[in-house]
């Protein structure tokens, strides 16, 4: 049972191993954010409705978390904020939809999500700050630069791993609900349905918060940071 979840077939390309599944389920989470934003600005009204609606509530919250988090100066991540959620609450919800499954319960995708995160911290942290950011690593004292490394290669496996068990592990157990389940008695799935659903949600928000946390410490000022 969850045989339907847990195994994935691979194939071979240029010596390469690729998750078919994996690659056909995060394009159509693209296409499906695409649509949305589609849905969203093809007819702007001042007084928003339908989609338009449901995406200005999302982006007003996100930039309200952005400028809590780093104020002005970070105000051009929010495209990438905004993007990185949608594109993570439609991967979560995509796994709940029969014959369907979510990219990101594959750990491939979450990691490459957390290490793109990761990337961008430094970057972004060496171009804004220079030395200074560099620096922060060995504070207070220089022997503290072990534990800043390891911390910051704990933070993508962290993020991935919890992003992928939780996803992997709803889907799982609404395949094994729905065999174990009569026909006549779907309540506990689709009780469990509707708890995935708010699991998936709740997730995509912890792992958009957590990187605008670390974000936060690439683009804020020291004083700000203090």
């Amino acid at each position: 049972m969850g045989e339907e979840v847990v195994h994935r077939g691979t194939e071979q390309i240029m010596g390469f191993s690729f998750n078919m599944e994996t690659l056909y389920m995060t394009w159509i989470a693209m296409a499906i954010v695409l649509l949305i934003a589609f849905l969203a600005t093809r007819n702007l009204k001042i007084i928003p409705s339908g989609w338009q609606n449901v995406v200005e509530i999302i982006v007003l919250w996100l930039h309200e978390q952005l400028d809590a988090m780093m104020g002005q100066r970070g105000r051009f991540l929010a495209p990438f904020i905004v993007s990185l959620f949608m594109f993570l609450l439609v991967s979560n919800w995509l796994g709940l939809i029969p014959k369907m499954a979510s990219p990101t319960n594959d750990l491939n995708t979450t990691l490459a999500l957390a290490l793109l995160v990761i990337v961008m911290v430094h970057v972004l942290g060496l171009f804004m700050k220079g030395g200074h950011y560099v620096a922060h690593f060995f504070k207070p004292t220089p022997v503290f630069v072990i534990i800043n490394a390891i911390e910051e290669i704990a933070k993508p496996i962290t993020l991935a791993f919890r992003l992928f068990g939780n996803i992997l592990a709803g889907e799982i157990l609404i395949v094994v609900l729905l065999k174990l389940m009569p026909i006549w008695m779907p309540i506990p799935a689709v009780a469990w349905l509707a708890f995935s659903i708010f699991i998936g949600g709740v997730q995509a928000v912890i792992f958009t918060m957590l990187s605008m946390a670390y974000l936060a410490n690439a683009v804020k000022h020291e004083e700000e940071e203090s």
